[in-house]
Parts: structure tokens; C-alpha cells; sequence
């Protein structure tokens, strides 16, 4: 057990974050389960979301979560699974983006001379 004030709070940090990833860890691997059993859109989405997660919190490498990504669309196209539309917004039509002229930066008042 540590002595000093600042290792005793490393250790408590320290179970905070093994705690934080042993769940997101956990969560993955239901999700990519889950996904190898149904084989269908939804458990796909969840999969994807959980792996860019793990990715994004540091659980697991970004490039891991790249190549997992990419073996679950594999897999989900051999089993035939359709996509849903997601919420993205269509995409707008280019319009005519307006110039605007930035204003010169204001000048500092001259210092008083005595």
C-alpha cells in the first residue's frame, strides 16, 4: 500500500480507469457476439458503434477498431444484411457562398508622452 499522498491517488485513478475500460472492453465484446449470432443491421450498427468507441476512449488501438470494422462489413455483406438509413441529413444543394471582407484589426492608441 503506498505511503506517499500523490501514489495513493495514482492507485485510485488507476482503478477508476481499469474499471471505465474493463466495461467498455466488456460492451465490445457482447456487441461483436451479439453481431456474429444474429447477423443483422441493427447488431451491425452496434458493433461498428462500440468498436469506434473503444477507439476513441483508447481501449483498444485505432487502427484495431479500423480492421475489426472492416472484417464486420465483410462478414455483414457475405450475410446478405441491409443498411438502414441512418439520421445523416441529406446533403444540401451548393449554394452561393457569400464573400465577406474581414475588417482591418483596430489600431492601439499611441502611448501619452510626458
Amino acid at each position: 500500500m503506498p505511503i506517499i499522498k500523490s501514489a495513493k491517488k495514482r492507485v485510485k485513478v488507476a482503478h477508476k480507469a481499469t474499471v471505465r475500460n474493463s466495461k467498455t472492453k466488456r460492451s465490445l465484446k457482447t456487441a461483436l457476439k451479439s453481431f456474429i449470432k444474429k447477423s443483422d443491421a441493427k447488431s451491425h450498427s452496434k458493433a461498428q458503434s462500440e468498436l469506434s468507441k473503444a477507439a476513441k476512449k483508447g481501449v483498444i488501438h485505432k487502427n484495431k477498431a479500423a480492421r475489426k470494422q472492416s472484417q464486420l462489413a465483410k462478414h455483414a455483406k457475405a450475410a446478405g444484411v441491409k443498411h438502414t438509413a441512418t439520421k445523416k441529413t441529406a446533403a444540401k444543394p451548393a449554394a452561393a457562398k457569400k464573400t465577406v471582407a474581414k475588417k482591418a484589426p483596430a489600431k492601439k492608441p499611441t502611448a501619452k508622452k510626458k
